[in-house]
């Protein structure tokens, strides 16, 4: 199965993809879509849509996992990440219905086995369960491979993770 995992973000989304039969993964590629604040709003909105259905076309992924959204401060940034999100959600729904989410917290528990992991943690997890040489970069793509491996590790059990 092949499986692309997805970091939403405004001005970078990460991305990763990975193949697993269930029980090892292997990395296929990594990479984040960046957009940048001189474009305007819909500009940036365009450029995430277009990004995203290149992937879906270039990797042709079984399924897609997403990681959920998490702000706590700001606001207006937290609007504009989901509506980066909300396009990259409608690509990838116009691809397939093969949909999934994951929390901060259980992408944490699924690849280090603590949920109060730390991002360094996490990253080198990535590294040694994938056997490559170095942490994915940027952060953002490193957080999607991991999302990938989270979907991977779910099992017969990935149903209730489903975006509904």
């Amino acid at each position: 199965m092949r499986i692309l995992g997805i970091d939403p973000g405004l001005a970078t989304m990460g991305w990763g993809v990975i193949e697993t039969d269930g029980y090892r993964s292997k990395l296929v590629n990594y990479g984040a879509i960046i957009t940048y604040p001189r474009d305007s709003f819909p500009t940036r909105l365009g450029s995430i849509d277009k990004g995203v259905r290149a992937l879906l076309d270039t990797f042709k992924p079984d399924e897609i996992a997403f990681e959920e959204l998490f702000f706590s401060k700001n606001i207006t940034t937290g609007i504009q990440v989901a509506g980066a999100r909300g396009v990259a959600l409608a690509a990838c729904q116009a691809y397939t219905d093969k949909l999934f989410e994951y929390t901060p917290m259980q992408i944490k528990q699924a690849v280090v086995g603590y949920g109060g992991a730390d991002k360094h943690q996490v990253q080198s997890m990535v590294r040694m369960l994938l056997g490559i040489a170095e942490i994915p970069k940027p952060d953002d793509a490193a957080d999607a491979v991991a999302c990938a491996i989270t979907h991977a590790h779910a099992g017969a059990g990935r149903n209730q993770f489903r975006i509904k």
